[in-house]
């Protein structure tokens, strides 16, 4: 029991902070710790609601880990991450260890490797907001505000702004209030905060997300995965051994059962799962720059290997015809949902490693090479607005920029989606499939689809998934580029 200016605070008992050199046993500590904070919690939450109102105040506190360097001896390391720039104390507050268990084994392994010193992992003096702590446990239920006789903020402690936010990907914060600096990207806070509105958002468990994100604007390309996973679940060589749809409906085998939900979440999310994690989720993100940040802020802090946009663009150039490919190699960025956190004049680099791996992905599936390739294939500045019906604006204004610009094509979610990969140091890109040409008459009307534009579509999923493949097997020092890392940078990836 613990002192406030207000009243007394009941929390665990106190554990000191330990130094590990074994990673494993690090993480283990961390999900210990954990586990005793939150059963902590969801025990006297549960008691509060069947009781009422305790006489203290009830508080629990993330796990932590803290690195200590006392050298500039530069680290000779082919990785991009897994170290620290110079002399000094770094920490981080972790939640969900389970989750993000081989994550944490590999970044803390590469801190003991690359610097030669041990960890510490104890508890942090930033609380565990109620809601995260009871969140996904089916034996107990949040309340409605108003339902009990007393605010929860009054016994329990409740997110916090000052904790949940983007200051450490976006460059603001570069110390902690005791002089640390950050060792991660996000704090626990944030990640919570993710974790819950992933959930909410996808209709599905974070725990099912894979380190390959597809995300596309159009339903068909749901109905295509779904073929393609049940395809996977029949070989017994693909590696993949779960499909799971909305609602956590997880099949094993080709013809398992899946019932169609009665309600789509906004963003209806699918999963072709591996073993090992490094399978592949779907992410129907619909339409609009907003939708694409708002899914990619969450699913950041996952810690994904790749995400790329497989969707429908216009096509800007008369030579293009429906159903072609275009590559984005740049972005022309009016979508201005990403303003106030990275500027305009940000470049947002192409990724070779991507952009290999998608013209390949291209080439393998239309069994294409050569002229005929680039025939079907535009490479070039792909424009997203935030403006659906841009095409009743007066058109000089708009048709000037998109022509200085050299863009090829037009969409409302591929530089959003390319900025915040960029932002959150995930590796990104783009290959979008013309569906209308505005600019030359085309518009995207009922009918005008042609069967080569049929068979465009149906192909350009299976790029994507190729693309990923190859990603997979590529090494992780080479897909996560230095381009995405900035001189001064948090240890883990």
């Amino acid at each position: 029991m613990h002192d406030d200016a207000q009243t007394a605070t009941l929390c665990p008992e106190l554990r000191l902070p330990e130094s590990f050199a074994d990673a494993h046993a690090a993480v283990a500590r961390l999900e210990e710790l954990y586990a005793e904070a939150t059963a902590f919690l969801v025990h006297h939450f549960s008691e509060t609601v069947l009781k009422g109102r305790p006489h203290t105040r009830i508080r629990a506190f993330y796990p932590e880990i803290r690195l200590t360097v006392t050298s500039f001896d530069k680290v000779d390391s082919r990785l991009s991450f897994g170290h620290v720039a110079g002399p000094g104390t770094y920490a981080t507050t972790i939640t969900r260890p389970d989750l993000f268990r081989n994550y944490l084994v590999q970044q803390i392994e590469l801190l003991v490797e690359n610097h030669g010193v041990t960890v510490e992992v104890g508890p942090s003096d930033t609380p565990i907001p109620v809601h995260f702590a009871v969140a996904g446990n089916p034996d107990v239920s949040v309340p409605q505000e108003g339902v009990m006789e007393f605010s929860l903020r009054d016994v329990f402690d409740v997110p916090d702004l000052a904790t949940t936010n983007d200051d450490i990907v976006n460059g603001v914060r570069t110390r902690y209030a005791d002089g640390s600096a950050p060792l991660a990207p996000f704090t626990a806070q944030r990640v919570d905060y993710s974790l819950a509105r992933l959930t909410h958002y996808t209709a599905t468990d974070p725990r099912h997300f894979q380190n390959h994100v597809l995300f596309t604007n159009y339903q068909f390309y749901v109905e295509e995965f779904e073929a393609y996973a049940r395809a996977a679940l029949a070989d017994r060589d693909s590696g993949y051994t779960a499909f799971v749809a909305t609602g956590n409906q997880e099949i094993t085998t080709a013809d398992g059962e899946i019932v169609p939900a009665s309600k789509l979440p906004q963003m209806p999310t699918y999963h072709l799962k591996r073993a090992d994690g490094q399978g592949i989720t779907l992410v129907n993100i619909g339409v609009g720059p907003s939708n694409a940040k708002t899914a990619t802020d969450h699913i950041a802090v996952l810690r994904p290997h790749a995400w790329l946009m497989v969707g429908h663009c216009a096509g800007l150039r008369n030579s293009q015809s429906l159903g072609d490919f275009v590559l984005a190699h740049a972005y022309l960025r009016d979508d201005h949902v990403l303003d106030d956190d990275l500027p305009v004049w940000v470049p947002i680099p192409a990724l070779a490693e991507i952009q290999i791996a998608l013209e390949r992905a291209v080439a393998d599936v239309t069994q294409l090479e050569g002229y005929e390739l680039k025939r079907i294939m535009r490479t070039g500045t792909v424009a997203t607005i935030d403006n659906r019906n841009w095409e009743l604006r007066d058109q000089s204004g708009p048709v000037r920029r998109l022509s200085q610009s050299r863009a090829v094509a037009l969409d409302m979610e591929s530089a959003t989606i390319a900025a915040n990969g960029f932002r959150f140091r995930v590796p990104y890109g783009t290959l979008l499939c013309v569906s209308d040409k505005p600019l030359h008459g085309e518009l995207k009307l009922p009918g005008m689809a042609s069967e080569f534009y049929k068979t465009q579509v149906s192909r350009h999923l299976q790029i994507g998934i190729r693309a990923m493949e190859l990603l997979r097997a590529t090494p992780i020092e080479r897909i996560h580029s230095r381009k995405l890392r900035s001189f001064e940078e948090t240890a883990f990836l």
